[in-house]
């Protein structure tokens, strides 16, 4: 089974400002299970689009990261800063 990486940038319109210009796409089993394990950090403007998902668990990571959730038209409906390791996020239904 291979899991073919596709990479997006992430823009906020309203602000006109590119917030991340390398997001690895993961909507296959395979790349949401692997999300960020294995990683010792995550460069500024890098992360990883979990698709579908409304809510995280950070079991077996090394560093935390902000967690920002869209809704099918890509709007922010939620944002949790600094999600630590070897924590669960409550699910947003909105996302």
């Amino acid at each position: 089974m291979s899991d073919k990486k596709r990479h997006v940038f992430v823009y906020n319109k309203s602000r006109e400002t590119f917030l991340a210009f390398r997001v690895r796409v993961a909507d296959s089993i395979l790349g949401r299970l692997i999300g960020l394990l294995g990683r010792r950090s995550l460069a500024p403007d890098s992360g990883v689009w979990i698709v579908p998902s409304n809510a995280v668990h950070t079991i077996g990571m090394l560093f935390s990261f902000d967690l920002v959730l869209i809704d099918k038209d890509f709007k922010v409906v939620g944002l949790r800063e600094l999600v630590r390791p070897f924590s669960v996020t409550w699910p947003n239904h909105r996302a």
